[in-house]
């Protein structure tokens, strides 16, 4: 009997995909089994136009501790008995139809990787994408995401220690929720997501088993905003105490002796975790679907199967060992029941009420179609990248009124009244606080501490998606130098529009091509991440979003850098440069071109070597303890720069230089590979020293002090002024 078009829409599944999986079978699937298959052969789990790429993906180095893509997150060893777990992963879909759920159960579902390595999780980040904060439909979505982003968090106890909020037209449609965690292993202790030989039990233990989230993977995640429909119930619903117990729980678990193996219920819940951690131990596995727990009645297997249910966790336990698992589980008030057991053979048989309801061969389910494509650049990119941006006419407003707005565009302002609806300071941990470039976080029980950070500009990756990749790999990793970390791991995110069209095929392939060429120049490697396909509203694609979540090590942690000015009379130095002031070019894909002129064009470019050479320097200068205060140049450019640190540090700044005809591009270009620092005169020289011995350009520029922004001998901006504009800037433009 031939499937509907209606029934592989529904779980989006393509009619030659279905074609395939007969071929596979030899028969026609079931629908029990069609479900299974549309959920792992899904773009979520599935990852069909991507796999191919993420293989080039560098991931090699002497402190990964996972292979990419082996386990639920990768692992970078410090050192002294420590090791970080970290990933980002994102919940667009679900966030776009239900924002306080879809966000909270994004958070929920980054932690439970996190543990199922058995670490401890020790701060949360989130990068987030809005359309434009004056329509009402972004602001519902903004203040729903960030209520459950903090809802979620907060209840948990994990600080949520930083990340960014972009706002453009082009996620009006289509939000961009991605959340990033970082969890602590100690004495080695790291879990791993597989049984060990056949007889193991695989044991389902916290939340009962409801109908919420079903078709979260395939329904939402593997299609366009419109056709999404009304699909509230394929959103889950997240209980964050339930969770903290589960947390607690599993972490202790792991202590017993027959626990061998954790792995999350995330995306296509059961179906997803069980099966694949079949396929990890290269073993069969046999499903008691009837003795799942469920919270409602009358729900089939494909139901029990295919729910994305939250706050749910499998363990694979030793054989005769699970009473030590039941009795710990007991204690903490949680389900603990045996549902299936590791097998020889390579077949995952489904049970229902005592009937094989399902036999299917676990590598036929996991081994998803993989799609390879050749991509070619689209006409009106390159004439968008050949944009004479000289004939860029001078702005209507005064430098003075310029310098305020671009401090209070939506874009740039401080998201003070969003990060003070987080708990940054639980477990005291926190070092530096959200705000900065970066967050630091103490290793207890060591001196040594970490920076973390999530970094991308879409305009620049739409303009170039491969050099624009590039860069957002080396901001993520100078937002770690300035606080003079060094970077040792990445994480990505990448957010894509429809990767079946030849424009998002280009943007995909010159995007992870950038990657690689980057994290190769920097030789640290990408541990985990995650894709996101399908981002697109009314046929329109998102910008190109590959989010990097960027990780740093400390060996002191008291000797780091933040970004305010500290003492009046202190040099203010542009290192990564010769020049005070910016260029006409640097306005490619700037926050001021965008904002003043509503225009996305120019050629961003990157030198790659200097950029690296100029944070290891910036890392040497603050190790050295010469640095004041270390601001990384990015949306804004110098001038934002400048007032920032000025605002931060409640000092002015003195501007020696005048910023010339093209005041504009001077001020707010944003030209790569600048970092502003302030020092005191005495250490100057030292700074200048280390810049020369590694052939890093840099100057003085200025003068920490008094209660204005001066630049040159023209422009001037009350401190006061400033302050309001940077303070109240977002409030303004997020409020009804």
């Amino acid at each position: 009997m031939t499937v509907s078009q209606d029934t592989l829409d529904e779980i989006a599944l393509s009619r030659s995909e279905y074609e395939a999986i007969i071929g596979r079978l030899g028969r026609q699937p079931n629908p029990l089994e069609l479900g299974l298959f549309g959920a792992l052969w899904s773009e979520h789990c599935g990852y069909k136009h991507t796999k191919a790429l993420l293989r080039t993906l560098p991931s090699s180095s002497d402190r990964l501790l996972v292979a990419l893509g082996a386990e639920n997150a990768g692992v970078i060893d410090l050192g002294d008995g420590l090791a970080v777990a970290m990933k980002i992963e994102s919940h667009n879909h679900p966030s776009a139809v239900e924002p306080f759920e879809g966000a909270a159960t994004g958070v929920g579902g980054i932690i439970r990787d996190i543990f199922a390595m058995g670490a401890r999780p020790i701060a949360l980040l989130n990068s987030l994408r809005f359309g434009q904060p004056d329509d009402a439909r972004t602001r519902y979505l903004l203040n729903g995401v960030i209520g459950g982003i903090s809802s979620y968090g907060n209840c948990l106890g994990i600080p949520n220690v930083g990340g960014e909020i972009f706002f453009s037209d082009t996620y009006k449609g289509n939000p961009l929720v991605n959340a990033m965690c970082v969890g602590l292993i100690e004495d080695g202790k790291m879990a791993s997501a597989s049984a060990k030989e056949p007889g193991d039990l695989l044991i389902l233990v916290g939340a009962d088993t409801g109908r919420d989230g079903i078709h979260g993977a395939s329904g939402l995640a593997s299609r366009s905003f419109e056709e999404q429909a009304e699909m509230r119930s394929a959103v889950q619903v997240g209980n964050p105490f339930l969770e903290k117990v589960l947390i607690e729980a599993c972490i202790e678990s792991l202590d017993l002796p027959g626990v061998v193996g954790l792995q999350d219920c995330g995306a296509a819940g059961i179906t997803s975790a069980a099966i694949e951690m079949a396929e990890r131990s290269g073993m069969g596995l046999k499903l008691l679907i009837d003795d799942v727990p469920r919270r409602e009645e009358g729900m089939t297997p494909y139901e029990v199967m295919l729910s994305e249910s939250q706050e749910r966790m499998l363990l694979a336990v030793t054989s005769s060992m699970e009473g030590p698992v039941f009795d710990l589980f007991e204690k903490w008030d949680l389900d603990a029941t045996v549902i299936g057991e590791f097998e020889m053979g390579g077949n995952v048989r489904i049970y229902d009420q005592g009937e094989e309801v399902s036999s299917t061969p676990v590598i036929t389910l996991t081994d998803a179609p993989e799609y390879k494509f050749t991509s070619t650049k689209p006409g009106w990119l390159t004439k968008l990248q050949n944009t004479d941006l000289s004939t860029t006419p001078m702005p209507s407003e005064s430098p003075e009124e310029l310098v305020l707005k671009m401090l209070a565009a939506p874009n740039i302002a401080s998201r003070f009244s969003i990060y003070r609806q987080y708990d940054y300071h639980v477990q005291t941990n926190t070092v530096v606080e959200p705000g900065g470039d970066a967050a630091v976080l103490r290793l207890k029980g060591s001196k040594r501490g970490i920076a973390v950070s999530t970094d991308c500009n879409g305009r620049i990756c739409y303009l170039d998606p491969q050099v624009g990749t590039v860069i957002a790999v080396a901001e993520a990793c100078r937002n770690l130098s300035v606080t003079g970390a060094e970077p040792v791991a990445l994480t990505d995110g990448l957010n894509f529009g429809n990767p079946e069209t030849p424009d998002v095929q280009f943007q995909l392939t010159e995007s992870i091509a950038g990657m690689s060429r980057a994290a190769d120049a920097f030789g640290i490697p990408i541990v985990s991440g995650n894709a996101s396909m399908y981002n697109q509203s009314m046929d329109v694609d998102i910008f190109p979003t590959p989010i990097i979540g960027s990780l740093g090590l400390l060996e002191d942690v008291e000797k780091h850098s933040t970004v305010g000015f500290k003492s009046k009379g202190d040099a203010i130095v542009l290192l990564g440069t010769d020049s005070t002031w910016d260029d006409i070019e640097g306005i490619a894909g700037s926050e001021y071109l965008e904002l003043i002129h509503g225009k996305v064009e120019g050629q961003p470019t990157i030198d790659l070597d200097l950029e690296i050479r100029t944070q290891a320097v910036c890392r040497e200068a603050v190790a050295a303890g010469l640095v004041a205060s270390g601001h990384d140049v990015s949306d804004g450019g110098v001038a934002v720069a400048i007032a920032e640190s000025a605002i931060i540090g409640g000092l002015g700044a003195v501007i020696d230089e005048s910023s010339g005809d093209r005041w504009d591009a001077a001020l707010f270009g944003e030209t790569q590979s600048r970092i502003l620092l302030s020092a005191s005169s005495d250490d100057v020289g030292a700074i200048e020293a280390l810049a020369t011995a590694s052939n890093v350009p840099m100057k003085i520029i200025g003068t920490v002090g008094g209660d204005s922004l001066t630049f040159g001998h023209s422009i001037s901006v009350s401190l006061t002024d400033a302050d309001d504009a940077w303070k109240n800037g977002f409030t303004l433009a997020t409020s009804d």
